[in-house]
């Protein structure tokens, strides 16, 4: 019977650990985490214009990359023209922001740079890309951090009134 007893509190107090464990360490991860895009087809980098991703959804950023250009203008059917700041270490970046109704298909954006323009395709997809939302990037809400406290204190109660009664019970019977 106590053994049963034992097991079934060192049960509720590892679920209610387990319950509030992620809870817990979901504040403490990684604060900066890079994922590098990759591109399909983004330019070899020989007229020193590459684009990421090639393939880019309706409505996304394109990242616009120019080396060896002091700072201009980037132009294209798919987004604004957006303005290419001066270099940094020789490297030039443009996000711009893909029109929500630009037509699914092959497109060129122009880079007008110390009197030359540059060439570089890229491809619009259709539909809205995923919208990742905040997800688990925000800290728990004070109801959440409640209940998880509670389901603790409760465990630690259960655990010393079991221990309480426990000795108790042992040292009625010497």
């Amino acid at each position: 019977m106590r053994a049963a007893r034992t097991l079934a509190v060192t049960a509720t107090a590892f679920a209610a650990l387990g319950l509030a464990a992620p809870l817990a360490t979901a504040t403490n991860g990684p604060s900066n985490v890079t994922v590098p895009l990759q591109s399909e087809r983004g330019g070899d980098g020989s007229n020193g214009v590459t684009v990421s991703p090639f393939a880019v959804h309706q409505g996304a950023i394109l990242t616009i990359t120019v080396r060896g250009c002091a700072g201009g203008t980037v132009t294209s059917n798919a987004f604004p023209t957006t303005t290419l700041p001066a270099a940094v270490n020789g490297v030039s970046t443009a996000t711009p922001r893909i029109f929500n109704n630009a037509t699914p298909g092959q497109y060129n954006l122009a880079v007008q740079c110390n009197g030359r323009t540059l060439t570089q395709p890229f491809r619009v997809l259709a539909g809205q890309g995923a919208q990742g939302g905040l997800g688990g990037s925000l800290a728990p809400s004070s109801t959440e951090m409640a209940v998880g406290g509670s389901l603790v204190a409760a465990a630690a109660l259960g655990g010393g009134v079991f221990i309480a009664r426990r000795r108790r019970m042992t040292g009625a019977g010497v």
